[in-house]
């Protein structure tokens, strides 16, 4: 169907009274032409201060293909501190192996630029392990200050790197340090160089400190039954986040990424190809894009999110169609682009005839490789919901003992729960969990180790309540509340961290010696995986 600016305008006249929120500013773009722009409500609503096309907001998560597009140009368009005509990839790959501790980087690992760029190095993410270190969710991230100690403390990979997916803002955050420390020169003054100015973002810079984001923009939390409440950011990110921009200058962007596709030997015509794991297996991340499809049309984007701020840009290049959506709050953002795509492409849903999910799928079970647990719950008619990285995925049934989502392929016999997770080339096994008898709070008590990366957990029996706690470098964190889940496993509860959204629950898995005491725990979530702890004596 014919795409149109009254079409366009149709479907946008809707979309504020269903997204709701403080404020918000969306554009959408044909063959590089603006076809459709809808701006609402307050950047400030304290101050009354509308939101405008020209209102700087932070992109977050979407900073990192800029990252990938200056990383390509610098080795297309070497700098005079790289030797001109000098081989830059060979000098990026140098200064990854100075940065990061050995065991990262020796000893036939493998791991290279592009393992970071493509979100499969196996190194843990930063933000979730911020947990452990004992950070306070408004508490201050340096990266002069604590970049170098957390580099530090990273020692170990959670898979071999290009052989799966798992999102990690470490790796573009070291990607960040590796430009700078190539280059001479500070991410702020390679971004305008060599990416705003080039795509005509007129008022985008890198702004890494989140506590000085420019006025008059406001991140709100909360909701309208809760009210609205200024969201309170001190963490400082460059390369995995940091750049603030209007939606003038993210029409600019669109705009520019429209004209790059259509010229071989480009970065973006380069990172429209699909990325794959080592052994061949496509993969849908690369160079800082996530690739999907809506229906049947491929498109490629990524989503941004702070405290208070939710943002998305995504373009179906076959069809040259580009959405963007920024958000002072945190309402989806992925929603009303995806809205704004079948409406002005006539996707309709696939229909399907509602299954009956079999009795077994309900319940918590443990994957063994991961050792993290894995909730599947009831979801609408025809669907079970399943929790595993993060958030609840809704995954439709073809059968009552087989399901399928985007994401993941599931099926269930009996106590056992196999998925399939296509995004990640991963496939869990997991065994159903019992909750047992009686459960002895106060055989877990106690402080508990992990060398690895230099954190202490402390789980603490209060009144017939577990909680547990985190001392590290980055000082000591607030309580969490546990919940038990089956044998000695518990979820440790985090819905608030440094990012967002924060990890979600922490699967501890406890260990017993031969008498049965408590000597040790294996902490994860679905960032970071498969951290040992030794318990004290």
């Amino acid at each position: 169907m014919p795409v149109s600016e009254q079409t366009a305008a149709q479907i946008l006249e809707g979309i504020p009274a269903r997204v709701r929120g403080p404020g918000g500013a969306i554009a959408v773009l044909k063959d590089g032409a603006l076809i459709g722009q809808r701006v609402w409500g307050y950047a400030d609503l304290t101050r009354r201060i509308p939101m405008t096309a020209d209102t700087l907001l932070p992109i977050c998560s979407i900073s990192k293909q800029m990252l990938c597009a200056l990383l390509y140009d610098l080795e297309h368009n070497p700098p005079a501190k790289a030797g001109g005509s000098a081989d830059v990839r060979a000098q990026l790959s140098a200064k990854l192996a100075e940065l990061l501790p050995p065991e990262l980087t020796r000893n036939g690992t493998g791991l290279t630029i592009d393992h970071l760029s493509n979100n499969q190095s196996g190194i843990r993410d930063y933000w979730a392990l911020s947990v452990l270190w004992g950070a306070q969710p408004e508490g201050r991230f340096s990266i002069a200050e604590h970049g170098g100690p957390m580099r530090e403390r990273l020692r170990s990979f959670h898979f071999p790197p290009g052989t799966e997916y798992s999102y990690a803002n470490t790796n573009f955050h070291i990607l960040g340090r590796v430009a700078e420390q190539v280059t001479g020169q500070p991410l702020d003054a390679l971004l305008r160089d060599r990416v705003f100015a080039p795509a005509g973002m007129r008022t985008a810079r890198l702004c890494a400190d989140t506590a000085g984001l420019p006025p008059p923009c406001v991140g709100y939390e909360g909701d309208e039954a809760r009210g609205y409440v200024p969201a309170e950011n001190r963490i400082e990110w460059a390369g995995d986040a940091g750049i603030v921009a209007s939606l003038g200058d993210m029409v600019a962007y669109e705009q520019y990424l429209d004209r790059l596709a259509r010229e071989p030997g480009s970065w973006y015509a380069a990172a429209l190809t699909p990325p794959a794991y080592s052994d061949g297996t496509p993969a849908t991340y690369g160079q800082g894009l996530g690739h999907g499809k809506i229906e049947n049309v491929k498109i490629v984007g990524h989503s941004g999110a702070l405290r208070g701020f939710r943002l998305y840009r995504v373009q179906a290049p076959e069809e040259r169609l580009s959405v963007v959506v920024l958000l002072n709050h945190e309402g989806s953002s992925g929603a009303p682009a995806d809205e704004i795509i079948r409406g002005l492409l006539g996707l309709k849903r696939a229909e399907t005839s509602p299954v009956e999910p079999d009795p077994a799928w309900i319940g918590t079970f443990l994957d063994k490789e991961t050792q993290l647990a894995i909730t599947v719950a009831r979801g609408v008619k025809g669907k079970v919901v399943i929790s595993y990285s993060g958030s609840p995925e809704p995954v439709t049934l073809t059968n009552p003992k087989r399901g399928e989502s985007p994401g993941m392929i599931a099926e269930i016999a009996g106590d056992q729960l196999k998925i399939r997770r296509l995004k990640e080339n991963r496939t869990l096994e997991a065994s159903r969990l019992t909750l047992g008898g009686a459960v002895d709070y106060a055989s877990f008590d106690g402080a508990y180790r992990c060398a690895e990366i230099d954190s202490v957990f402390h789980c603490d029996n209060q009144g017939g309540l577990l909680f547990g706690s985190f001392d590290g470098f980055l000082g000591k964190g607030p309580a969490h509340i546990m919940r038990y889940i089956g044998q000695d496993i518990w979820a440790l509860v985090c819905p608030r961290g440094m990012d967002a959204p924060a990890p979600g629950d922490w699967t501890v898995v406890f260990h017993r010696d031969g008498s049965g005491s408590v000597t040790g725990a294996t902490v994860g979530c679905w960032l970071a995986r498969k951290l040992e702890f030794t318990k004290s004596s």
